[in-house]
Order: structure tokens, then C-alpha cells, then sequence
């Protein structure tokens, strides 16, 4: 029986491949270490979107290297698309896809499960990774190399899976994938297969709630009137949807072959607004795309102003290995710095009066994480985070569901006061 230590880094759904690889270990007689110089093998779940978590992803495997006495695994993004860089940083690790690490970790030893073999939870939150890999070819990216494209288990198989996490005590499941909006693509002919799938989990008996991961504009416009009906219709699904645009100019979304215009973007958001009174648009922006003009930036920050995200990702583009877009003349640091400075400080204007007409309102709360001292963090009905001071000494624990006023903001999340 081994003792194991996982690190994981990046995106919900790189959090999810943890999550299989622990229940897999779980399931075979392992055992989680108190900290990786305790385990018998330690595994690096890797992120690679830019070139800064490169760098301290191969920090970290190096400093894992020197602190567990036996077995390095390293998986996830970086080392599946760029394996090689750990080798010649002179880390000594096995390189594996996802799906291996289970295998490799087990040596061929028979699986000795037990009692506590049930899904693996992060608090009351469960993931559920409903598949791998996307339709995008995007110039810029490089996560591709290591998903490849959709492979979609059939629903019921997913709905499976989130009926153990219910069962296991899940209160929020998290559905998550590269691109939850083209799940599907492979079994039906390239329409989505999500609003059927959410309609089969909200059927499952119990008290929890469910917000869907990032969905690309591409995957989800064919279907969008549909979906927003799913969502009106369910009051188990979290009112949020994440949806990338990284750009309000066309030319530029040609140049990263994201798929999308611009339009089809507004267009799901004018459906959703259409079929939600309250409900969270979140977003992403690449900028300072090697293309990306001074007009087609004014175009993003007038796309950005237009649809008024609640939640607003920010990235300056940096160039990764082996993808079309490194091979392109970039843009100076500075002028990515300026242009990323003057949408940060639009996205805070719009973020924050979001935040701001939340002031008053009361909101039923799900409490999903501990807060600093005695306060109690958790998410309204919109997925809109609010914190709520001195929680805890009210009995408040994770799983709750509370009714909260909320009484003010720090821009980015609200505060709440307990109604009683």
C-alpha cells in the first residue's frame, strides 16, 4: 500500500483528473501522505496556459524532486505537451498522461478498496469532469496538444457519476472540460449534448446545486435558446455561465481561429438575458495578440462595456511553444502592459457596480468554503461570491444554505449580514 501526495495546478477540470486519479488510488488501497516528504510517490498535476506557470511548474517539480524520497509522477498540460522541458531541467520523473498515473502508481498490485472508497470532495464541492479534450484548434494554445480533441462519455454515465457525489455529500457539483459547450460534438453529430445532460443531473434526488464550467461561444450558440431554458428551469443550476471571448474584434478572433465572431458571443448573452433576470456573465480577454491593433482593442473594451461581464478574466498574450501564433512578430511588453492596465481598470468599473446592485438585495447563500476568522464564504443563486463575517459563530457550516442581506462589496466579491 502507498502513500501518495497530489499537487494540482490550473483549471477546475485539471482539478477534476485529480480527483480520478485520487478515488483510482483510493480504490486500489492508497492512502493520501501527510506532505510529499512522507510519500511513497508524489504526482505534479501541471498547467502550462502561459509561459509564467511554466516556469514554476518546473520550479516545483524540481523542488518535489529533492523533497520525496521515492517516485515523481508528473502530469496534466505541461507535461503532456511539453514533457521534454522537465528532462532537461534535469528533473528525475515519469512523465504520464492522466489516465496512466493510476496504473503506474498501482504497479499491477490487485485493488484492495474499502469502506472509504467513495467520490473524493474537495469540502462539499464535488467535480465532475464530463470529457476531455475540445473542437478548437486556437493559434495560441497550447493545452491543446495535451487534451486533443472531444471524447464525451455517453450521459448516463455522467449523470452516474454526479449521483455519487450527491451520495458522497456533495451540496455543489462542479461541471467541468476544456470546453463543456461542445460535449457531445462526438456522438451527436456536432451539436451539443449539454442542456440534455444538466436536465438528467437536476433530476437527481437531493439538496445541491450545480454551475457549469467554461463553455466556448462556438460550442453553445447552436443550442443556446435551448440551454437558457434549462437554466430558467432548474433552480438547482447556479445562474452563471463562462463564457471566453478573448476578443471584440473579428480580426483578431480569425487570426486566433477561436470558432466565434463577435456577434455569436452578444448572442448568447442577449438569449440568456432574455430567459434570466439575474444571472452572472463571466468572460475572458487576451491582450496584446500579435495582430491586435489599437482599434481592435478599443473594439474589446467597447464589447466589454456593452455585455457588462460580472466576472472578467484578463490574460496578456505571451507566446508558447510550438504554437502558430509564437512564430508570429509580437507586440512590445509595454504596450501589452498599457492596453492590459486600461481593460483591467474598465473591467474593475464594471465588476464593481455589478457588485455594488447586489447592496440590499437578500440572497439565499450556499456556504462552500471557510473565510477568514469567524467568517463563512459562499455563493448566491447568480454564483456571485459573498462573504459573510462572523458566520461561524452562528453555527454556520460548510453546506449551509443561509439567507444573507447583503450590505456591501470589495469590488470583486459581496458582504453579507445573516437574516434571521
Amino acid at each position: 500500500m502507498a502513500r501518495y501526495h497530489i499537487e494540482t495546478y490550473g483549471c477546475t477540470s485539471n482539478r477534476g483528473e485529480s480527483r480520478a486519479i485520487e478515488r483510482a488510488l483510493r480504490e486500489g488501497g492508497h492512502r493520501p501522505a501527510a506532505g510529499p516528504d512522507e510519500a511513497d510517490v508524489a504526482i505534479l498535476n501541471t498547467c502550462t496556459v502561459v509561459e509564467k506557470t511554466e516556469r514554476n511548474m518546473l520550479r516545483r517539480a524540481r523542488e518535489l524532486d529533492e523533497e520525496t524520497p521515492a517516485d515523481l509522477v508528473v502530469t496534466g498540460c505541461m507535461a503532456l505537451a511539453q514533457g521534454d522541458a522537465f528532462r532537461e531541467a534535469g528533473v528525475d520523473a515519469e512523465i504520464l498522461h492522466w489516465d496512466d498515473v493510476p496504473a503506474h502508481v498501482l504497479n499491477g498490485e490487485c485493488p484492495t478498496p474499502t469502506a472509504d472508497t467513495e467520490p473524493v470532495l474537495d469540502g462539499v464541492v464535488g467535480i465532475l469532469p464530463i470529457a476531455r479534450g475540445c473542437m478548437s484548434d486556437c493559434s495560441y494554445c497550447i493545452t491543446k496538444r495535451a487534451t486533443g480533441r472531444i471524447e464525451s462519455p455517453p450521459i448516463a454515465e455522467n449523470v452516474e457519476k454526479a449521483r455519487a457525489l450527491v451520495h458522497a455529500g456533495a451540496k455543489e457539483i462542479r461541471v467541468t472540460g476544456q470546453d463543456t459547450g461542445v460535449y457531445g460534438w462526438d456522438r451527436n453529430r456536432g451539436e451539443s449534448l449539454l442542456p440534455e445532460l444538466l436536465e438528467r443531473i437536476c433530476a437527481i434526488d437531493g439538496d445541491f446545486r450545480v454551475r457549469v464550467g467554461m463553455a466556448n461561444p462556438r460550442g453553445i450558440h447552436g443550442v443556446r435558446e435551448e440551454l437558457a431554458r434549462v437554466f430558467a428551469d432548474n433552480e438547482k443550476l447556479y445562474n452563471f455561465l463562462h463564457v471566453p471571448v478573448q476578443s471584440g474584434s473579428d480580426d483578431v478572433l480569425a487570426d486566433m481561429r477561436r470558432q466565434h465572431r463577435v456577434e455569436e458571443f452578444v448572442e448568447v448573452v442577449e438569449t440568456f438575458d432574455a430567459h434570466l433576470e439575474y444571472w452572472t456573465l463571466s468572460t475572458d480577454f487576451v491582450v496584446g495578440f500579435p495582430t491586435e491593433t489599437d482599434r481592435d482593442h478599443e473594439q474589446s473594451l467597447a464589447l466589454l462595456r456593452e455585455t457588462r461581464p460580472e466576472k472578467i478574466n484578463v490574460t496578456r498574450f505571451s507566446k508558447r511553444p510550438g504554437t502558430d501564433a509564437a512564430d508570429m512578430k509580437g507586440l512590445g511588453g509595454t504596450l501589452k502592459k498599457e492596453r492590459s492596465s486600461e481593460m483591467t481598470d474598465v473591467k474593475m468599473d464594471v465588476v464593481g457596480a455589478a457588485h455594488e446592485s447586489m447592496v440590499g438585495r437578500e440572497s439565499e447563500v450556499l456556504i462552500t468554503e471557510d473565510g477568514t476568522d469567524d467568517s463563512m464564504v459562499g455563493y448566491d443563486r447568480a454564483y456571485r461570491q459573498v462573504a459573510i463575517p462572523g458566520a461561524e459563530r452562528h453555527g454556520v457550516g460548510l453546506g449551509d444554505v443561509v439567507d444573507a442581506e447583503i450590505t456591501g462589496h470589495n469590488t470583486v466579491y459581496a458582504l453579507g449580514e445573516l437574516v434571521r
